[in-house]
């Protein structure tokens, strides 16, 4: 029997191991969702809404164990565990709260002797792909409003947190969901490819890289499904000369290094003008030196392992790679007790002295690796920001909102942040341009994804 295995970063021990669904398992969990979402669709959407609110109390009662799951899983500290569950909730909440206005019927106008109307119709079984780095978020962005449309839901997720997987479930069922409105499968890649393929499956939402995107695009390609792709970023910032610069270093370098740099809307890269160029420097430093880097079980520490020895291998490359073309690293790993190359641990790195010409600051890192580079004008900021394949969100720090509103309307990304950073606000849609995908998710636009438009045009008698 073929297991899927969880290596945990904190040891290298097999933390957790799961059979691979059959065959004849993955059949009736296919079968069992067409014709629970049959019966779900019927239900008022006060009556979903109260599962929904159950699902979040059951989850927030097991705070304590998944934090120590999340550790050993994929190395987020035990600490900041709760800020996941905390963000999960707080999303499926404004979900739920906002399911009555983001279904309710599209009224075109009066017509003369016609009622007309569009109805909002759930698509039928919704398959969500999730990534491991934050296992809960990313998941939950698709399934609550999947859920509150009348849609029933299949979720594979990465080995790496495959017991995010059961997690849900164990939620759902104390929160008395309907049966097999919420199922699980764990499957590997290749099978996950074909049930994009598979007929019953009506819409796909998958976050993760870039290549797996394109072949999720490939396989539902000859089916007329919809598919939403969030693929990750190089996000950057721009420090502009009227910014606090205590303010903008204290929240970049946590943009930069929580969860280990392992965000897709992560802060990769950071432009500074050159007239507070030097303080932000000195003031990133001072900040990243105070980071405990460690076994992320221990409650003191706040930068633990990245998620695997080869991940911290390609991060480590790509870094040294750039200090050999030239950029210069500010940080000492060896203050950085924990740090030891070869394994998951590793020391955080400010890189200044770069350009686009090194792959620090043109591919995704997805570590904790940052590089700054000095402007001397907006221009300049504004065309670098906008150099990349990706386009996730960016960062402004100013002072002047107007010059901020301005800027951030020529910035090639999904969500412009004024004076922040590596957060998603539930109330707007979660999308992006280029390499980083097509679709979006949250938010009222979130509803759009989830169901279809079905138009009434009815002549009265």
């Amino acid at each position: 029997m073929s297991l899927q295995q969880t290596i945990s970063p904190v040891d290298g021990r097999v933390f957790a191991e799961r059979p691979f669904a059959p065959p004849a398992h993955i059949e009736a969990v296919l079968n069992q969702a067409v014709r629970a979402q049959t019966a779900w669709a019927t239900r008022s959407i006060e009556d979903r809404a109260v599962f929904g609110q159950k699902f979040c109390d059951a989850l927030l009662r097991h705070s304590d164990e998944i934090a120590l799951e999340l550790a050993w899983s994929m190395g987020r500290p035990v600490a900041q565990a709760p800020g996941e569950l905390r963000g999960c909730v707080e999303r499926a909440r404004f979900m739920i709260e906002a399911a009555e206005a983001g279904l309710a019927p599209l009224d075109p106008g009066p017509k003369p002797g016609f009622k007309r109307y569009v109805r909002r119709v759930p698509l039928g079984v919704v398959f969500v792909i999730a990534p491991w780095n934050y296992p809960f978020l990313t998941a939950i962005n698709t399934i609550m409003a999947a859920l509150m449309a009348g849609n029933t839901v299949v979720l594979k997720h990465a080995a790496q947190t495959q017991l995010v997987a059961e997690r849900f479930a164990q939620a759902f069922a104390e929160a008395g969901l309907p049966e097999h409105v919420f199922q699980y499968l764990h499957i590997s890649g290749r099978t996950a490819e074909a049930l994009v393929r598979d007929r019953r499956i009506a819409h796909v939402a998958f976050t993760g890289s870039v290549a797996v995107g394109h072949a999720v695009s490939r396989a539902a390609s000859d089916r007329f499904i919809s598919v939403g792709l969030e693929l990750g970023g190089k996000d950057p910032a721009y420090v502009r000369a009227d910014a606090d610069i205590g303010f903008a270093a204290e929240n970049l370098v946590d943009g930069a290094f929580f969860n280990s740099g392992q965000s897709c809307c992560g802060i990769e890269r950071i432009y500074v003008h050159e007239r507070v160029y030097d303080d932000f420097i000195a003031k990133a430093v001072e900040v990243t030196s105070a980071y405990r880097l460690g076994n992320p079980t221990a409650l003191e520490t706040n930068l633990g392992p990245v998620v695997s020895a080869r991940a911290a291998a390609f991060i480590r490359a790509q870094a040294d790679e750039a200090v050999a073309q030239g950029a210069s690293s500010l940080l000492d790993p060896a203050h950085f007790a924990a740090d030891a190359p070869g394994t998951p641990y590793m020391a955080p790195r400010i890189l200044v002295d770069v350009t686009h010409k090194m792959r620090v600051m043109t591919e995704e890192t997805f570590g904790p690796v940052v590089g700054i580079m000095r402007v001397a004008s907006d221009e300049e900021a504004v065309r670098l920001m906008n150099d990349s394949e990706y386009g996730l969100t960016a960062a402004l720090f100013t002072t002047d909102v107007a010059a901020a509103e301005a800027l951030g309307a020529r910035l090639e990304t999904g969500t412009v942040f004024l004076n922040r950073c590596d957060y998603l606000d539930p109330a707007l849609p979660w999308t992006g341009v280029k390499d980083t995908g097509r679709g979006h998710t949250l938010s009222l636009w979130g509803y759009e994804q989830v169901t279809r438009p079905q138009s009434f045009h009815l002549r009265l008698p």
